[in-house]
């Protein structure tokens, strides 16, 4: 048996490769157990993925599937974002495939002069969506993307002077409602102090990129990340330090398993004490079926306890198996 299922209480394996579950079942054997298998694409051609890509829209969208509450918000470009997520996360999609190419494009197009992505909070700086749109646009294969470029100078010219991130809107005591009515762009009070929720979700497109994950900037904002876990937010958004704990797939908010996904890539390690802390917390969270007893807080894909299953072995078999990065 690997030395990262000798660290959880059970071998979780024989839950995951259960779960009737093709994708499941790939990437438990590609990730976690480093077999060979066929290519990704063979996923792609799922009945499930089929039935996604059969509701894009022409131009590269998918309609939000309630109705519109708040008229101010982008709704399709956030559900453009959760379903590329979906796609990307649980079916190995980039941009290869056309749908995902014509995705790119609709969620481009909200993107400013300054390089932060518009709409989702209305006409106002967004360093959470902004920075998660990005990560996923990188791991389609933008990377290299003069317009992911430019959203990393946006980001690391609007942190903070501690040297992480929040709402701007945030950090001048407004609230959503107040924001959503306000035509002129809520610049920051920089000198107010970082938001782990934020800078969480920011941290995980400098992860994603093979350079800027190893910036300066980004291992000083993983430190600062570190240095609140499991305590409550500065902010009134998901203050609370029980949202640590209450995860969904693929990542959405910051959470201790985001978190850690994060944090190995921009090189931290098991030498961290609060990264072992952390990894012990999870694994206290671990069933004698196999699973994690978490609170999943979205999503209505009856196998998300197997995603999360997956995203918590992988940080096991990262943090814990020697190898090079």
């Amino acid at each position: 048996m690997n030395s990262w299922q000798d660290d959880l209480k059970v071998d979780p394996v024989p839950y995951l490769i259960s779960s009737g579950n093709e994708a499941i079942k790939y990437f438990t054997l590609r990730d976690l157990l480093d077999r060979n298998v066929e290519s990704i694409k063979l996923l792609w051609e799922l009945p499930t993925v089929k039935k996604i890509l059969k509701k894009q829209k022409s131009d590269g969208s998918w309609n939000y599937p309630s109705v519109v509450s708040i008229p101010q918000v982008d709704y399709t470009q956030y559900q453009t974002y959760l379903i590329l997520s979906e796609l990307v996360e649980k079916y190995g999609f980039n941009k290869e495939h056309e749908s995902i190419k014509n995705a790119a494009e609709f969620l481009f197009q909200f993107q400013t002069d300054e390089g932060d992505f518009r709409g989702i909070y209305a006409n106002q700086y967004s360093t959470s969506y902004s920075p998660a749109i990005m990560e996923i646009l990188i791991k389609t294969g933008y990377g290299e993307d003069q317009r992911i470029l430019k959203g990393f100078e946006w980001l690391l010219s609007i942190r903070q002077d501690d040297g992480a991130w929040a709402l701007p809107f945030r950090t001048v005591g407004k609230n959503l409602g107040d924001s959503y009515q306000s035509c002129e762009v809520i610049q920051p009070d920089r000198s107010k102090p970082f938001s782990h929720v934020v800078t969480g979700m920011v941290l995980r497109a400098f992860a994603a990129h093979h350079q800027y994950r190893k910036s300066h900037e980004a291992k000083k904002a993983g430190a600062l990340l570190i240095s609140r876990f499991f305590m409550n937010d500065k902010y009134p958004d998901r203050r609370s330090k029980d949202f640590w704990e209450r995860v969904t797939f693929p990542f959405l908010y910051t959470n201790i398993i985001s978190a850690l996904d994060s944090l190995y890539y921009l090189g931290f390690n098991k030498n961290n004490p609060e990264i072992i802390m952390a990894l012990e917390f999870l694994r206290q969270k671990q069933n004698e079926a196999g699973d994690f007893d978490l609170k999943i807080t979205r999503g209505s894909d009856k196998d998300l306890n197997y995603w999360i299953s997956i995203a918590i072995c992988r940080l096991f078999k990262r943090y814990l198996t020697p190898s090079t990065r």
